[in-house]
């Protein structure tokens, strides 16, 4: 018996073993597609009830393969532009926080996290700037797996559930929900509000005529970083181009980015969304969720804002059902 056991151990760890082989070259493209499609499966159920799954499915597909080759064309003209305009913001604020006399421990904390940062993010970039092929061929992976898991979302969601064991499915519903919270709570209203933000910059710059294309994707990208930042906000971004604004003397423009920024990036965006899907209030908590984006970042590159935040919501999770299972057992 104990032979057997040993020997279907084995198995089941080659298995494993290959199936992590052959799933890892395609693992961002895949938390990638699942993430969209929880993003997008609410409006996924609306159209079901009026024009069926498959074609809700489809229309979607459609748009988010070509939003994906939208992406991929600019990420071949302009990626090199975004990357030095990119690296250069985060330089300067690292180096502005350096600046403020801040303790010594504190003041080297910060340098060495703004050096990792940048070379992180740098070589992430480079990875996929002169192998457009393998961006392209995770593209379509991801385009094909978001169909895929809009079409089945109920059976997954249903397979999963009955998967669950039933001695401790307790504490694993538990788990799921406080999964399903924290990605509502990330994805849903915090994330999705960053981009929209984001987006509203690149196209206010743009519009201003104030930088470039690439520099102004930059900024967008730089506004979803420090919008997903507790204190911080994408309201440094446009406060920045008005003073850089002033100091050039371009008055008329800095007016108007100015009057642009507090309507569509902050504060009244946050004003008017902000009662109605609030994670800093409702959500994970400010410290967990920057340590579990920043950390997850640094880790996994861009999908590490979504697993480092989900990651550490189900150790607290963990944590919690742990006290509680010493505070019964010794009463």
């Amino acid at each position: 018996m104990k032979i057997e056991a040993i020997v279907w151990l084995a198995v089941s760890v080659v298995i494993l073993y290959l199936v992590w082989k052959t799933l890892s070259p395609v693992l961002s493209p895949v938390i990638i597609a699942a993430t969209l499609v929880y993003i997008f499966y609410p409006l996924h159920k609306k159209f079901s009830g009026q024009i069926g799954a498959r074609s809700s499915a489809f229309i979607l597909t459609s748009a988010v393969t070509l939003m994906t080759f939208l992406f991929i064309i600019g990420f071949a003209v302009w990626m090199n532009e975004v990357k030095q305009s990119l690296v250069y913001y985060l330089n300067s604020v690292f180096n502005w926080l350096i600046s403020l006399n801040l303790p010594p421990a504190l003041s080297e904390l910060i340098n060495k996290l703004g050096e990792s940062i940048s070379q992180r993010f740098e070589g992430y970039i480079l990875g996929y700037t002169y192998s457009l092929p393998k961006l392209s061929l995770q593209a379509i992976v991801m385009v094909f797996v978001f169909y895929g898991i809009l079409v089945n979302a109920r059976p997954i969601r249903d397979e999963v559930y009955s998967l669950l064991p039933a001695e401790n499915r307790d504490l694993a519903v538990k788990l799921m929900e406080k999964t399903e919270r924290t990605l509502n709570d990330l994805l849903r209203s915090w994330l999705t509000i960053s981009v929209l933000k984001g987006v509203a910059v690149t196209l206010g710059v743009l519009v201003l005529h104030i930088v470039t294309v690439g520099e102004a994707i930059a900024l967008g990208i730089f506004t979803v970083l420090l919008e997903l930042l507790p204190v911080v906000g994408g309201w440094i971004t446009w406060l920045g181009g008005f003073v850089y604004l002033l100091n050039v003397g371009e008055i008329v423009k800095a007016f108007l980015l100015l009057v642009y920024g507090i309507v569509f990036v902050s504060p009244v965006p946050d004003m008017v969304l902000r009662p109605r899907v609030s994670m800093r209030e409702k959500g994970i908590n400010a410290m967990i969720s920057f340590i579990g984006i920043l950390g997850g970042l640094m880790a996994f590159g861009v999908v590490g804002i979504i697993i480092g935040p989900v990651v550490l919501g189900l150790m607290a999770t963990l944590l919690e059902e742990w006290k509680e299972t010493r505070g019964v057992s010794r009463s």
